[in-house]
């Protein structure tokens, strides 16, 4: 897919419902006015896409709605109305630091399509050609169970993929990936570098966070995608303040999933 104008490299972001929400039961503006001022201190690096979860998350903030947490159908309701919520709240922070926003709603059928997947492509092309940040979140209304993406881990890599970018950074609640033997210890120690997923998945738990609904097994099924397609995955700690740039200096640690 062509890249369109920018000499930037491009840098997907993907921010976990328990980053956005700093771990609370409601959407964090101050993580946001973090991430958009991380953004725009990058931003003449790299072009940023934003995969974000967190619909379902805003839209609690105010909606009280039964069997949420085991009914895919009420899921898709509140998503429905925490999106416009979420990316008001993203516009604000953003703006503030002078930065455009457009939303993007991407489903899984979309990447199977040619047609559809050339359009989106050149789309978020033209957005970025012309300095919009790409919000993108799963289009959770018509999602059916079945092909609900990993917390968004899924989409993200996908979407990396797609769009070829040349680094990818998932922000999750740990310093990447622990070893299992440091995490039984009670002293968890991260795996910095890793080539071998197959080794990588001995590691990792199937736990899952209490926002989101992916866990470390999505990020190892993103990671795979990634690898196979040649793009370098940062798996980072999104509850720091800064972790972005920190990281990129080399401050906090952080798993890499070589390409």
């Amino acid at each position: 897919m062509a890249k369109g104008k920018s000499a930037k490299k491009r840098l997907l972001l993907k921010l976990g419902s328990n980053t956005l929400t700093q771990e609370t039961d409601a959407i964090s503006r101050e993580k946001l006015a973090d991430v958009a001022s991380q953004v725009a201190q990058l931003k003449d690096e790299f072009d940023f896409i934003i995969v974000s979860s967190g619909a379902v998350a805003a839209a609690k903030e105010f909606v009280k709605l039964q069997d949420v947490e085991t009914n895919i159908v009420v899921k898709q309701a509140l998503a429905s109305i925490g999106q416009p919520y979420l990316m008001r709240l993203f516009q604000e922070a953003f703006s503030k630091e002078g930065l455009l926003t457009s939303q993007c709603l991407l489903s899984y059928a979309d990447f199977e399509n040619k047609d559809t997947q050339l359009n989106i492509s050149n789309t978020i092309s033209v957005l970025l050609d012309n300095g919009y940040i790409p919000i993108i979140n799963e289009n959770d209304t018509v999602s059916t169970e079945e092909i609900k993406f990993g917390d968004n881990d899924k989409l993200a890599a996908l979407t990396a993929a797609l769009l070829e970018v040349d680094l990818c950074v998932i922000a999750t609640n740990t310093n990447g990936i622990y070893t299992k033997a440091s995490m039984k210890a009670g002293s968890p120690e991260t795996i910095t570098e890793v080539n071998d997923l197959e080794g990588l998945k001995a590691e990792i738990s199937d736990a899952k966070s209490s926002h989101g609904t992916g866990g470390m097994t999505s990020k190892i099924q993103a990671a795979e995608i990634l690898q196979r397609n040649k793009i370098e995955l940062w798996i980072v700690n999104g509850l720091i303040r800064d972790f972005l740039v920190n990281t990129i200096k080399g401050i906090h640690a952080k798993t890499v999933v070589l390409n």
